[in-house]
């Protein structure tokens, strides 16, 4: 017995069509998963890095009895030797007077942001990160945005 074959058989233009255009909308809706799972990523890894940095400012007041300088409101003044302190390098080692404050000074994980540190006085200063995810619930707006283009930033204070 012989099978004969239907010509009509196999998937119509139309059903081609809604197949690739469903492949299209679910990848877009997995790279905005994903796009959005790193900024949250890298919002987790400032928070830490803020928290990482306060252990390095306390260890040099205990050492100096003093919070160091901030010369500019991204830079803390408290590597090489004192009274004149250099600025530290982020991303660099954080070192002063013969001590390892931090073996890295953690930088923002995007190229384009910075962390800034100010003193406030000698007992207090202000540290703040930018942040990427608009709705972190520990974020607050930021006042100046040429310094944080989304116009959320996390802030740690003593």
């Amino acid at each position: 017995m012989k099978v004969k074959r239907n010509r009509n058989s196999g998937f119509t233009l139309i059903e081609l069509l809604v197949v690739v255009s469903l492949i299209g909308v679910l990848t877009t809706l997995v790279m905005a998963n994903l796009n959005s799972a790193r900024q949250r990523g890298r919002d987790a890894e400032r928070k830490a890095d803020l928290r990482n940095i306060q252990t390095g400012l306390r260890l040099f007041y205990n050492d100096k009895g003093k919070y160091p300088e901030s010369k500019t409101s991204d830079e803390i003044w408290g590597c090489d030797t004192g009274p004149d302190y250099s600025a530290c390098e982020w991303g660099d080692s954080w070192e002063g007077d013969d001590m390892v404050y931090m073996n890295v000074l953690p930088d923002d994980p995007l190229s384009t942001q910075v962390y800034r540190y100010t003193r406030n006085d000698p007992d207090s200063y202000t540290i703040q990160a930018c942040l990427e995810n608009k709705s972190d619930e520990s974020g607050q707006t930021a006042s100046d945005e040429t310094w944080c283009s989304s116009g959320w930033m996390y802030q740690v204070q003593q």
